[in-house]
């Protein structure tokens, strides 16, 4: 079975890769756009369940991976920054407290679908204002929940993680090597298994 992730995301991809999972790309084109009145485990699952089924329409007979990753900070969900000024913004409220990072998940195959939720929290250092501001002028924050990448040079500002490192990343493995096991879009190990 053909495996399409619906993400434009090169993290994403890294990460399935690595688990030597073979996939095609097949972006979504669905606007994430997050109802005030839903649960930040309800925006990830609801935004990632649109893409997986405005993929599956298209490629019916393949296994669509769709995810969305959003970071909430005391209840509040901060979404991609607008530009630097706004990405130095939220690193300063992120600064020296614990956040929540939550990543839906939602995998569609022919008769069968399946979501989940993850969260992991992370623990920011009060990083001195001169440095959040260099950057949040980097090109690092633009595209990213939260304005930070704990896999790039934002790495410098996580103090610690608490739960799956790779779904701060944006893709919470463990948990989707075993969904798509029990789907049968992949074998476990040694039974022909796609996945390393």
């Amino acid at each position: 079975m053909t495996i399409l992730l619906a993400s434009a995301s090169p993290r994403r991809r890294e990460l399935l890769a690595l688990a030597g999972i073979p996939f095609e790309v097949c972006v979504s084109h669905v606007e994430e756009r997050i109802d005030p009145a839903w649960t930040a485990d309800g925006a990830a699952l609801t935004l990632a369940r649109q893409k997986a089924a405005d993929v599956s329409v298209k490629y019916p007979e393949a296994c669509v991976i769709a995810a969305d990753t959003i970071v909430v900070l005391r209840g509040r969900i901060l979404g991609k920054p607008s530009d630097s000024g706004h990405a130095f913004a939220m690193l300063r409220s992120l600064a020296g407290k614990k956040h929540t990072v939550i990543t839906g998940c939602a995998l569609q195959s022919p008769g069968v679908s399946r979501s989940f939720a993850v969260q992991s929290h992370v623990v920011m250092w009060d990083c001195p204002d001169d440095l959040l501001s260099a950057y949040a002028r980097s090109r690092e924050p633009a595209d990213k929940a939260g304005a930070y990448s704990v896999q790039g040079m934002g790495a410098f500002l996580v103090q610690r993680i608490t739960g799956s490192w790779s779904n701060v990343v944006g893709l919470p493995l463990a948990e989707l090597i075993q969904v798509l096991i029990e789907m049968r879009a992949i074998a476990p190990k040694g039974e022909n298994s796609h996945a390393r």
